[in-house]
């Protein structure tokens, strides 16, 4: 065992924690940041998805990638890992939320959000270097096709997205931060932003927050895991930690204050067990675990057997769609090679009970068989497929407690349960099948979804929020509205996990605005710096 005493401890380098570091550095403060992926550089990452080892990750398995997929009764998440967190394997998206997420009766009592985060939306924008896309892809200009066909073709623009385009594949000096970043290297549109860019354009956390945080001396110990935090006597906090590959690697380390940024499925299974133990965190509020939300996705891929259509050129997203006030659709690529999905695809069979889905399948292969036999067998499918994703902004929450099931392996561990009283997530919604209907029609292709939507009727997300909510009492939520625990001073949680309400959109830009209100109530540190 070792331990080294600082003045923060930050839990995860995902948005939260980047902006986290980056704003306590800058104030004086000793910083160390622990985060449980490896650091990747551009030639680090995946050539595409089908290099498992480098893409995925579980570590018990020998994969060490950005990428983690965890399964659940009621929803399946894919969320990311690495020094960037989430940054690395998302698909670089800034979008505003619409009106009703700032005044959701969850937390809208708690704070005048639209006007306080008003400038810390402009803050994170520019650190994250929001750009608009000026390119389309073919998936864009079918999507216009569909937008002119619903009488909603005003409703189709491109994204802003964190990306630095400058010249295709040309290095120039940092442009963001006058010269105290890392040299940028333009966008060359491969659309592999989500298996990582190896071409060193896309504004990944390490780019920006975390290299800045680095250089006003924040510490990054990256391939451990934070097995527990226990409130010291006297104050401040012990941080246990261990390593990511190797569990005999023990360490503990204390500090003043903690900051948990590990995303939903690090930081609320995290204070899930130290509410369980009595000298961790035991009078944690009886919320944690509750209102666990997602953007309300359905995820439906189109796969063209003709080999006349090249979806993958662009960045991961070039353009959406608004369909309604409620609800939006985005075409997303991977890069050539990225066949992935080839392993967890089955018929798009919207349906209430298995025999429904199972039997819809089956018609469905059968009314077209050469077209399926033929989708079925592409080569690439990066570039014959895309996926349409489909979001929308109401509610539907669940609740994560500590269990045993099949798909912990019997082992206790984070489980999904219904939360009375809402709607859960759902894994078909008919606006969203027939957009992708119209879709594979356009490209003579098929519609697919996860083995698990198909099969079990489990959503997917890449989105999942909550857990740790904001309250006005212990009884309401788990923090306040400066992200602060109740009944523990100095441990706050700032992540996606402290998202109180559904944005209906990508959450990185509002997580990252978050991230930088709450920080803007912490004092520079006092005395000599």
């Amino acid at each position: 065992m070792k331990s080294e005493h600082y003045d923060w401890i930050i839990v995860g380098s995902g948005f939260g924690g980047s902006v986290s570091a980056l704003r306590l550095s800058e104030k004086g403060y000793r910083v160390l940041v622990i985060e449980q992926g490896r650091r990747f550089a551009p030639d680090d990452f995946p050539q595409n998805n089908r290099d498992f080892k480098n893409w995925l990750w579980n570590p018990a398995r020998g994969l060490r990638g950005i990428m983690q997929m965890s399964f659940f009764k009621h929803v399946t998440v894919m969320h990311g890992v690495g020094v960037g967190g989430g940054s690395l394997a998302y698909a670089n998206t800034l979008p505003m939320p619409n009106e009703e997420f700032f005044t959701a009766t969850s937390w809208g009592d708690l704070a005048n959000w639209k006007e306080e985060l008003e400038s810390h939306y402009a803050t994170a924008r520019r650190m994250l270097g929001a750009a608009t896309v000026q390119v389309r892809g073919e998936g864009d200009e079918i999507l216009h096709e569909i937008a002119k066909e619903i009488d909603r073709e005003e409703h189709h623009r491109p994204t802003e997205v964190s990306v630095f385009f400058g010249e295709p594949g040309r290095k120039v000096p940092d442009p963001y931060f006058d010269g105290k970043g890392p040299d940028r290297v333009g966008c060359n549109y491969c659309g592999a932003c989500t298996t990582g860019c190896r071409v060193g354009a896309k504004n990944t956390l390490d780019q920006n927050y975390l290299y800045l945080a680095e250089k006003d001396g924040a510490q990054i110990l990256p391939e451990t895991e934070v097995t527990a935090v226990r409130p010291m006597d006297g104050g401040g906090y012990e941080v246990e930690t261990r390593g990511a590959f190797n569990a005999d690697e023990v360490s503990s380390y204390t500090c003043d204050r903690v900051i948990l940024s590990a995303g939903v499925l690090g930081t609320v299974p995290l204070l899930l067990r130290m509410k369980e133990d009595p000298t961790g965190l035991p009078h944690l509020s009886e919320r944690l675990g509750d209102s666990i939300r997602t953007n309300n996705e359905s995820v439906i891929g189109v796969i063209s057997p003709e080999h006349d259509h090249d979806f993958s050129s662009g960045v991961a997203i070039n353009s959406i769609l608004q369909t309604d006030e409620h609800s939006h659709l985005e075409p997303i690529r991977y890069g050539e090679g990225s066949g992935f999905i080839r392993f967890m695809i089955f018929p798009h069979a919207p349906g209430a009970t298995l025999l429904t889905r199972v039997g819809k399948a089956i018609y469905s292969f059968l009314r077209q068989p050469i077209r399926w036999l033929r989708a079925l067998a592409v080569r690439d499918h990066a570039k014959q497929g895309l996926i349409l994703l489909y979001m929308r902004s109401l509610e539907g929450t669940l609740r994560l407690r500590l269990g045993r099931s099949l798909l912990t392996g019997f082992k206790r561990g984070p489980m999904t349960e219904l939360d009375e009283g809402t709607a859960p997530p759902k894994a078909f919604m008919p606006e969203a099948t027939e957009l992708a209907t119209r879709f594979a029609e356009k490209v003579r292709g098929v519609t697919v979804t996860m083995l698990t939507e198909t099969l079990l009727g489990t959503p997917s997300t890449a989105h999942i929020l909550g857990g740790a909510c904001m309250g006005s009492s212990p009884e309401s939520g788990l923090i306040d509205d400066r992200h602060e625990v109740f009944g523990y001073p100095g441990l706050y949680v700032i992540d996606g996990s402290a998202v109180s309400a559904n944005p209906g959109v990508n959450p990185a830009l509002t997580i990252t605005a978050l991230a930088e209100r709450a920080m803007s109530y912490i004092p520079a540190k006092a005395g000599p710096i």
